[in-house]
């Protein structure tokens, strides 16, 4: 059930076909209320007492489940039904999850994608999808109304919230009391469970397009590769990463943040929440680390009941890792799978391994270190290419330690982008038995252990006269300059002859820096070594660079070179 003109999706086991077996992702839910229907599922803060203190409420497991029949029959009766793709933008709240299990319990298609993207973008991707439901708080429908004719597929209206003058209906307080049952879809594996929306980062998102077993899939691999046990409680920073807790048997406390701007959540209030509920597993994006570790080293304060942080999104600095495991108690570590919205997780490393091995090689030049491949998950690594490569072939392969471009094979791989073909063409190849192989976007290399090291995105390399430069080695090489926080190296001029420049981020430099003296050292650092011996044009960047609005952690090169290109003009 991919979108039109693309490829099936895979199954769990890579076959083209499991009709005869059920996995709807939802039937994690009902198997938790049946096993825990006490234990919390999900907790927000629902305000505050007169000290100032959080005062909480809290949806069991059972009154999830119940929650979300009740939701599911009620979007049932209005007429989102089995296949209805559903664009869905209300904000993480034990709504929003009782929503989206609802929807999964019908069968329907819940279309994520985050409006911070801009009018302009959000109207295209989902006037891409066609969806015959909207379901969004009230700003969501100004959005829509701004739109005009672009969603005019939509024949269900839902408002979260107050309704205005658009018409449709209103969702109403959900029962909990479990008196209103529903008999879930019996979804296959390979039946479309969603459509989730990339970032966006390096150009307008994309629609990657799951299945219900691609989604079991995760949920498996997650488990098995940190050993969540029953009596975890997880503070999710990250809508998506989220919704894997009630499927997981974790309680999900959510936060007191803007879910939009990672970047700028207050640490003091992770904390409480972390302290106040006793969490065992939070998940943040590198920026969101970063102002957590800094708080940790400024107020000596520590969390002692956190068993593990997980971190994705984007490279993590090692300076962020060393703030953050200073205040994590003996034997637990900070992770940080790599993967992509279109396959995660693919690798999997911890804090332990990379300040302990890895961190030295990285400032060396070598790149970033992000684990061995998670078991189910097959990494390759092939020529580099910016052509559409329809079949595998073992030649594509590179020799042993060559960068090369990053692909990855398994159950967790999503096979299409939906209505996309040219992207989807550009970013899948198909072997013998059909199955799909993702081309992540991203190069790197395989050590002589088996780990995978990142060393930037493909469409970022710096294409010279001598060859391609990769942007992470070099940026990490030039980061581990004292006085430096964050660099970023871009390509001026036509591709093949490009100039690399490497800009210098103005707000990141140590209070006190001589920036001209730093540009020297900067230039002295290039000249010591042949991997950075061709740069030597260093340019102060003014105040932070751009980023990605989801993790607010990607550098946005492609603004950039715009930036660049005008300086230079």
């Amino acid at each position: 059930m991919a979108g039109p003109g693309l490829p099936v999706a895979q199954s769990i086991d890579g076959s083209r076909a499991m009709s005869a077996i059920t996995a709807n992702i939802a039937s994690h839910l009902p198997a938790m209320a049946a096993s825990h229907p006490d234990k919390d599922a999900l907790v927000e803060v629902a305000g505050r007492s007169s000290d100032g203190t959080a005062r909480y409420r809290a949806l069991s497991f059972a009154e999830l489940n119940a929650a979300s029949d009740y939701f599911a029959c009620w979007l049932e009766e209005r007429g989102i039904t089995r296949g209805v793709r559903c664009a869905l933008l209300v904000r993480p709240s034990l709504q929003f999850f009782a929503l989206v299990f609802a929807l999964f319990k019908v069968g329907a298609v819940p279309v994520m994608v985050d409006p911070a993207i801009g009018l302009k973008k959000l109207r295209r991707c989902l006037a891409e999808v066609e969806p015959g439901a909207f379901i969004g708080v009230p700003e969501a429908h100004i959005a829509r109304l701004l739109m005009g004719s672009a969603l005019r597929s939509v024949e269900v209206l839902v408002t979260v919230g107050r309704r205005w003058l658009w018409g449709g209906h209103r969702l109403p307080e959900a029962r909990l009391d479990g008196e209103q049952p529903y008999s879930m879809a019996a979804t296959d594996a390979d039946e479309l469970a969603a459509i989730l929306f990339t970032s966006g980062s390096t150009g307008v998102p994309k629609g990657a397009v799951y299945s219900h077993g691609m989604f079991s899939a995760q949920v498996a691999m997650l488990r098995s590769m940190y050993g969540f046990a029953p009596d975890e409680i997880d503070l999710p920073t990250f809508p998506l990463f989220a919704l894997f807790d009630p499927a997981l048997g974790m309680t999900a406390v959510l936060p007191e943040m803007d879910f939009s701007k990672p970047g700028k959540a207050d640490p003091a209030l992770l904390l409480e929440a972390i302290r106040d509920r006793g969490c065992t597993n939070m998940f943040g994006s590198p920026a969101l680390l970063a102002r957590l570790g800094e708080h940790l080293q400024a107020t000596g304060q520590s969390l002692p009941s956190l068993r593990r942080v997980l971190s994705a999104g984007a490279p993590v600095p090692h300076s962020v890792l060393t703030d953050v495991v200073s205040g994590l108690s003996d034997g637990a570590q900070v992770f940080t799978p790599y993967g992509a919205t279109e396959s995660l997780p693919v690798c999997n490393i911890g804090s332990d391994e990379v300040l302990g091995e890895t961190a030295a090689a990285t400032e060396q030049g070598r790149g970033i270190c992000v684990g061995r491949p998670v078991d189910g998950v097959a990494v390759r690594i092939i020529q580099i290419s910016d052509k559409a490569i329809e079949n595998w072939s073992d030649q594509l392969l590179v020799a042993a330690g060559e960068i090369g471009e990053i692909t990855v094979q398994g159950p967790v791989v999503s096979a299409s982008y939906w209505a996309r073909p040219e992207q989807t063409a550009l970013a899948k190849i198909c072997d013998e038995q059909g199955s799909v192989i993702h081309r992540m976007g991203d190069l790197g290399y395989l050590d002589d252990q088996g780990r995978l090291w990142m060393c930037g995105r493909k469409s970022h390399r710096v294409q010279t006269v001598k060859g391609d430069l990769c942007t992470i080695p070099i940026e990490r090489f030039f980061d581990s300059h004292a006085a430096l926080g964050r660099t970023a190296l871009v390509g001026s001029g036509a591709a093949g002859s490009q100039q690399p420049v490497l800009l210098v981020e103005e707000e990141s430099l140590a209070a006190g820096s001589d920036v001209s003296v730093v540009i020297e050292e900067l230039k002295a650092m290039a000249a010591s070594q042949p991997l950075t011996a061709g740069i030597d044009e260093i340019q102060l960047y003014p105040g932070s660079f751009p980023v990605d609005i989801r993790h607010n952690a990607k550098i946005r090169r492609e603004d950039l070179r715009v930036w660049l290109s005008g300086r230079l003009g």
